[in-house]
């Protein structure tokens, strides 16, 4: 468990903690009115369930179905009591770090694999409805056994996540990569049959030392590609591709 409630009336401080303990979890967007809101995932109901915690105000939370139409709309106030389910949600559920976070699997002081976030809700009713993922992203010509994670094949199921953040083996390297402009690169995927949000590389030209690690230069891509053998396209050429943005710009 990552947050305790002791009862159903203190799921409010459950809340507020997890928005304290969490802040790369937090979205720094306003995608729910411009109240700061967290994606939670919970298997109190079995499979894995997605939720939506927003903090209305400094009296209120909300905690939504991921998909709106599944039921849960339920505010959470102080000292108020809520049901039983929501309540597990709240005290279980897992953070999920922020929608367009890109994170840094490190491996003696380097970072040999990206892990891009997508959770974007739905804009339109008509919209398709995608779960959260963590893209994975090694790089290219590291070794799946030495350099990859263990969760490489499905992180929201390890359920180590927010430890591996504590023990500094995943590090947030969005201050890094927008650092200056020019030096990393996102490129989509030039399949243009593929609907699912995000999906494509990440061009790194130069290395880029931090504090405590370094990020080093070349293609970070999808772990299945780099799995089935298929050969990584020069830096130079995947940069000619259409819709290649700077990082620095798209991130920053």
């Amino acid at each position: 468990m990552l947050v305790h409630a002791p009862s159903a009336a203190a799921s409010f401080a459950a809340c507020a903690q997890l928005f304290s303990r969490f802040p790369l979890a937090v979205s720094p967007h306003s995608a729910h009115g411009g109240y700061r809101s967290m994606v939670l995932m919970s298997r109190a109901r079995g499979p894995a369930s997605f939720f939506v915690l927003t903090q209305a105000d400094d009296d209120l939370f909300v905690l939504r179905s991921w998909d709106r139409y599944d039921g849960v709309d339920q505010e959470i106030r102080q000292g108020e009591p809520v049901q039983g389910a929501v309540g597990q949600v709240i005290a279980d559920g897992m953070p999920v770090p922020h929608d367009g976070a890109l994170l840094g699997w490190v491996t003696d002081r380097q970072v040999t694999v990206m892990l891009a976030v997508h959770c974007r809700q739905p804009r339109s009713s008509g919209d398709a409805i995608f779960a959260p993922e963590i893209r994975v992203m090694p790089l290219a010509g590291t070794s799946e056994l030495l350099q990859w994670p263990p969760f490489t094949a499905s992180p929201l199921d390890d359920g180590r996540m927010w430890e591996y953040v504590a023990n500094g083996q995943i590090v947030d390297i969005v201050p890094l990569v927008t650092r200056d402009i020019g030096r990393a690169f996102w490129v989509p995927s030039p399949d243009r049959r593929s609907v699912r949000h995000g999906e494509g590389c990440v061009v790194i030209l130069d290395n880029m030392p931090a504090d405590e690690y370094w990020l080093p230069a070349g293609v970070y891509m999808d772990h299945w590609t780099l799995r089935e053998g298929i050969e990584t396209p020069p830096a130079g050429l995947l940069l000619t591709l259409p819709g290649v943005v700077d990082l620095a710009h798209r991130l920053g």
